[in-house]
Parts: C-alpha cells; structure tokens; sequence
C-alpha cells in the first residue's frame, strides 16, 4: 500500500508538477531593507499548484519583506502554529486554512492578513481587532464562469462516460461500456444563485430540462432565471442529474443526505462543485457503494485536501477533481496580482481592501 507522500508524488510527476521535495520555496530577498530595518517576513499558504511565485511580481516587496510560499497543507493547529509564528504577513487562499480566534492568538507577530475572498467566515474578525491585526481581501478576479464551466462539463463526463472511455483506451480497450444523451433528461439544482442561474443557460442547447430549489426560492425568482421551481422531495424524484449550487451555511451544512439519495432516481447521477460540508459524505459514500444512484461527479469535500484512502478513491463510478471550480489561471493571476499590492499599501501606511482594521491601524 503507498503512503500518502507517494501517492502525492505520483500526482505530482503525472501532472508535470516539480517532485514534492519540499513543501516551501522562497524568494531571495536582502537581510537589510534601505532604511537599515530587518525585513518583515511573508507567508504565502496552500499554494498547491506552484504558481503563486510566478503569476504576480513579489520583486516589488525587496528589501522590504522576504516571502515564503507553501504548497502544503497542515490540518493540526500546533504544527501550524509552529510554522506560522515567525510571520508578520501571511496571504491565505480563500478558505483553505481557516484563522479562528485559537490560532490568532498564537500568532502574536502577525500584523497582516490578506485573504484572497472577500468573505469572513474563515476568520474570528474580533480576535483580529483585538490583536490590532489587519485584514485586507483581493478583488473578485476573473471567475464569472469558472465554477459553471466545469460543472457542466462534469455532467457531460457523467452521461457520456468520458473518464471511463479514456481509461479503457489507456488499457487498450474498445467500446466497452454504453453512453447517454443529455437531450430530453433532466437536471435538478439545488440553488440558483449566480452558478445555478448559470447552469439554466448552459442546459439549453442541449435540451436538458432544468428545475430548482432553495429554501427561500419564489416562483417568479425562478421563472425570471429560465427555469421552474419545484420542491426538494419533486426535484429529486424528477432529475437525471442532481447539482448542488448552495452557499455553505450553519444551515445549510449537511443539508443533503441519505434521505435524499433514496429518493433520486437509480439511474441518476449526483454532483458537487459547491461546498463539501453541504453534503453528508458518509451518506454519500453509502448511496454510491450500493448504488442506490448511478454515480457522482464531486469537486469539493467535507475535508480538503482529501486522504487518499478516502473510499471515494477507490470507486469505480466517481469522477473526482481537486477542487478546481474557481481557482483557474486567470483568476489566481489576479488574486495574487492584489496581494501584492494590498502588502505594498500597508507597508506604505495606507492598507487598501480593508475588512477589519486593528485598533491602531488606521494610518
């Protein structure tokens, strides 16, 4: 059996990635800034794809602040409080590392976060205050499309058995197995908010019937999106494709479980590109391996980055991606391109961006 260090390598060569030699590179900066002052230090987290040193220029931080890039991920607060105490900056990606008032508080160096969302969740802004700790966010990037694109081309993947062809193909196999069309079926979203809404459009030419549910959805809410509401219990019994499209939530965490897979379809396919707390994964797991519905398309998970002996793994009626709905080139371009300048701004006295200011950092 591989551990997971091998299992990581292995994706690592697949993917064209550098091996995982180390979980950290850095950029050289000088020891000593202009005015004499040693340089702040900067910490760059969960930069899985390696790309963040290259896709902004952090050459404008010189003699002001060294920078430290992480490609890995720590679950367990002491170990990264061992790795984060020696930082002044530290720039996370969106929610992957969250920030709660036990971690904070251990971070007495810290003076500025930079968050590459604008949302807050992932992190105790009372806390921060307290701890004078600035918080700045980038813009919004170019993501109009992104978790839309790939969910539907998941779906396209479900129907037509896409991934399973190319691995028969792989093994020297031909036309092994059948394929669907997706003219006439139906899909089933679970929200229709900007994604969902989305969805509606793309489902069109194709002459895939669309229906939606949310808790607070309106008939005409619906209808003004190019599609029809349903209840939950109708939208599942009627759909060939179910499409989670939900803001995780407390109330929404756990929203969708075993209850729910009884009542789709056997024939019916399941996909999340959304949150994975939404979903009860063991629920989910259990609907699969006795295939109470044909299969899954999944992006995101209840615990990200995913053990590899996850038994989601291991299933043959799976497509799995790592949670690559938003983070396209384009928009991690942009992200990191603002983080930088969010850094240059608060070392310049201005901080930009702002979502919670320290008591002391109004200069």
């Amino acid at each position: 059996m591989k551990n997971r260090r091998q299992v990581l390598q292995a994706a690592a060569i697949a993917g064209g990635l550098p091996l995982l030699e180390s979980a950290c590179t850095s950029l050289p900066t000088t020891k000593v800034s202009a005015n004499g002052a040693t340089p702040l230090r900067v910490a760059v987290l969960d930069d899985y794809t390696r790309v963040a040193a290259s896709v902004a220029d952090w050459s404008v931080l010189n003699g002001r602040a060294s920078v430290d890039f992480y490609h890995d991920h720590i679950f367990h607060e002491p170990a990264l409080v061992r790795r984060l105490a020696p930082y002044d900056i530290i720039v996370i990606e969106r929610y992957r590392t969250p920030f709660p008032a036990s971690l904070l508080l251990k971070l007495p160096k810290l003076k500025l976060l930079v968050s590459t969302t604008g949302g807050s969740d992932h992190i105790d802004l009372a806390q921060a205050k307290k701890q004078s700790i600035t918080i700045c966010t980038t813009g919004t990037g170019t993501n109009l499309g992104n978790v839309g694109e790939l969910t539907f081309g998941l779906l396209i993947d479900l129907a037509r058995r896409t991934p399973w062809h190319n691995a028969d193909m792989h093994a020297g196999k031909w036309q092994i197995r059948p394929t669907s069309t997706l003219w006439g079926k139906t899909l089933g979203l679970i929200g229709l908010g900007r994604v969902g809404s989305q969805m509606v459009q793309f489902a069109k030419p194709f002459n895939l019937k669309t229906v939606a549910w949310s808790t607070n959805l309106k008939d005409e809410q619906a209808k003004a999106a190019g599609t029809t509401r349903v209840e939950l219990k109708d939208l599942l019994t009627q759909s060939d494709f179910v499409s989670i499209h939900y803001v995780l939530s407390d109330r929404s965490r756990g929203l969708i479980g075993a209850e729910h897979f009884a009542q789709m379809k056997p024939s019916a396919y399941f996909l999340n590109t959304s949150r994975g707390p939404i979903v009860r994964e063991k629920d989910l797991i259990e609907a699969l391996q006795q295939k109470r519905i044909a299969g899954a398309a999944l992006d995101v998970f209840e615990r990200e980055p995913v053990d590899p002996n996850n038994p989601l793994c291991r299933m043959d009626n799976v497509i799995l991606t790592p949670h690559i709905g938003y983070p396209t080139v384009e928009l991690i371009t942009a992200e990191y391109r603002d983080a930088v300048e969010d850094i240059v701004a608060y070392l310049n006295g201005k901080p930009i961006r702002v979502l919670a200011r320290g008591a002391d950092s109004e200069t």
